[in-house]
């Protein structure tokens, strides 16, 4: 194939790209796209692509605290100059330009003249409304931790993070408090990081529920028995859908999170019973059926990750199984963005996104014995992995 034709090929399927599209298909696209980047690109354009990346993301949260989308949007669809938008901002107009300069390169905004832009579809995704606005507000706040990772990891003589209470969190934001405390200070992030982390749910793929073995695993006598406890489980989004697909389950549904969660909790199927609930703190629901974590352990090193699952261990009894749902880092080529949640990890919390290795170790050390590893048919990067365990000589 000539690159002319190549060329010609590529830019045709970008004018008109496939509506009806699975999630696999996508994935394989956009991977088939990197690679072809890669492919040609040479080492001083990767570079430029990766060290200045930090800048795009910069000038998006500032467009956001400015409600640069929100004014354009209002336009509905016509163009805006940059007078209107600094002054309805309230914000410089120099400022602004080069602002808008930026947004325009990442096609946030189309540029018509010298002084007047119209808002694109993908901008318009940045709304205040919209949960890629909280997601740009808490991303942007871990990349100001990613950013002292190299402070961090010269005054540790380079060790790996072991302890959530010693990370470039504590560092960069100068406290000795835990990150989810120091939150807890600041209704706009707490906010922000809440909506973002139901931005994952919903894209994360299949529902662990839809490949693992419900009716024939999660089976209690009558409907006083505790069936399913979902440990840190938010405002109840992964129980209201689990309780959607199998309605007629018999046995209790149990939602725990800190009382300032609990407290925000609506809307949850009334099979459902919200409970104040630290997980470092004795488990108060005793010998249920199954006991529930999602995207918990990854936020937590060994070291705090071994008081929670001790914790449950104490609450089990020999019917007892745990399951734990975690992006599992492949021990071999993992994507970009497998790396990247990683990293956050480590910036935020001193923690890790474990390998299945890691994972099995983990449980094992904590007086688990793993029984089965569950993956959906079609395993695309976020999607969970579950890992069943059991007490150990059980």
């Amino acid at each position: 194939m000539s690159l002319q034709k190549l060329i010609t090929d590529i830019n045709a399927a970008a004018d008109a790209p496939s509506l009806e599209i699975t999630d696999k298909e996508r994935s394989d696209i956009l991977l088939a796209a990197d690679r072809l980047r890669t492919a040609y690109e040479r080492p001083f354009e990767v570079a430029l692509r990766i060290l200045l990346g930090v800048h795009a993301a910069t000038v998006l949260r500032v467009a956001v605290d400015l409600k640069l989308f929100d004014i354009a949007a209002s336009a509905e669809g016509a163009p805006v100059t940059i007078e209107q938008l600094a002054s309805n901002a309230g914000a410089d107009a120099l400022l602004t330009k080069r602002l808008l300069r930026m947004l325009g390169a990442i096609n946030m905004f189309k540029q018509i003249d010298a002084q007047t832009y119209v808002l694109t579809p993908i901008g318009a995704g940045f709304v205040t409304q919209s949960p890629l606005s909280a997601a740009t507000v808490h991303i942007t706040q871990i990349g100001e931790m990613v950013a002292k990772i190299p402070t961090f990891l010269e005054k540790t003589e380079y060790r790996n993070p072991t302890d959530a209470y010693n990370s470039p969190f504590q560092l960069t934001m100068g406290t000795d408090l835990l990150y989810w405390d120091w939150l807890k200070t600041r209704p706009r992030d707490q906010e922000a990081f809440n909506i973002t982390m139901g931005l994952n749910r919903a894209t994360r793929g299949i529902n662990w529920f839809e490949f693992y073995p419900v009716q024939e695993n999660l089976v209690v006598e009558t409907d006083s028995d505790i069936v399913l406890v979902d440990i840190g489980g938010g405002i109840g989004h992964d129980l209201s859908a689990f309780h959607e697909k199998y309605p007629a389950l018999k046995g209790k549904l149990i939602l725990e999170d800190l009382p300032i969660v609990i407290e925000s909790v609506k809307d949850i199927p009334k099979k459902v019973e919200a409970l104040a609930q630290d997980f470092f703190q004795p488990q108060q629901i005793k010998g249920a059926k199954a006991y529930y974590l999602r995207s918990i352990l990854h936020d937590w090193p060994d070291k705090q990750a071994l008081e929670i699952l001790a914790r449950i261990k104490e609450a089990m009894n020999e019917k007892s199984i745990l399951i734990v749902n975690e992006n599992a880092t492949p021990e071999v080529g993992a994507s970009l963005f497998e790396a990247q949640g990683d990293i956050q990890m480590m910036a935020a919390f001193g923690s890790l996104d474990r390998t299945s290795k890691q994972f099995e170790e983990l449980l094992d050390t904590a007086g688990f014995t793993l029984v089965k590893i569950w993956k959906p048919e079609v395993h695309i990067p976020g999607t969970g992995t579950l890992f069943e365990a059991v007490l150990k000589n059980n």
